[in-house]
C-alpha cells in the first residue's frame, strides 16, 4: 500500500530528490563537517514537516530523496536547507570562511526531479478514459 501522509485538509505523497553541490564543487564535506551538514538538515527537514526518505552526504554534494507536503513549494525547501545550513556551518567552522568568502558554502542552484508511484503515462491514460462530451485534446469536460 503507498505511504500516504495526512495533513489537515489535505492527504498527499510528493517525493523529491535534490541534489545540490558545494561552492567551486571543493570537497570539504569530510568528517566533522560531514555530520554536521547531516544534523542540520534532519534539523531544517523536522522543522518543516519534511519527512527524509533517503540522504547522503558525499564529499563535494548532498543528496536527498524526501517526502514534502504540499504547501511547500520546492523552491522555498531548497532555500531552508541552503541558506540555513551554510550559515551555520561558516559559524561553526571559522577555517570554512576563508575558502568560502561572501558568506556562499553551496553553489547556485540545484538539481530536482519529482517521484512517485505511477507514472505521467499512467496519469495521462486515466485522465483520457473519463467520460467524453468535447474533443478538446488536452483538457477534456466530462459528461454532465
Amino acid at each position: 500500500m503507498q505511504h500516504y501522509r495526512k495533513g489537515a485538509h489535505t492527504v498527499y505523497d510528493l517525493k523529491y530528490h535534490i541534489v545540490w553541490i558545494t561552492k567551486y564543487r571543493k570537497p570539504v564535506l569530510t568528517g566533522e563537517v560531514a555530520i554536521r551538514v547531516r544534523e542540520l538538515v534532519r534539523e531544517i527537514c523536522k522543522a518543516n514537516d519534511i519527512e527524509i526518505i533517503k540522504g547522503h552526504v558525499s564529499k563535494d554534494h548532498v543528496h536527498l530523496f524526501i517526502s514534502a507536503p504540499p504547501h511547500l513549494s520546492i523552491s522555498k525547501i531548497v532555500q531552508f536547507l541552503k541558506g540555513k545550513s551554510s550559515r551555520k556551518i561558516l559559524s561553526s567552522f571559522v577555517e570554512m570562511q576563508k575558502q568560502f568568502w561572501g558568506r556562499h558554502f553551496w553553489a547556485r542552484g540545484y538539481f530536482v526531479a519529482s517521484s512517485g508511484n505511477i507514472t505521467d503515462e499512467v496519469i495521462m491514460k486515466y485522465i483520457e478514459e473519463q467520460e467524453l462530451e468535447d474533443e478538446d485534446q488536452n483538457f477534456k469536460i466530462g459528461q454532465q
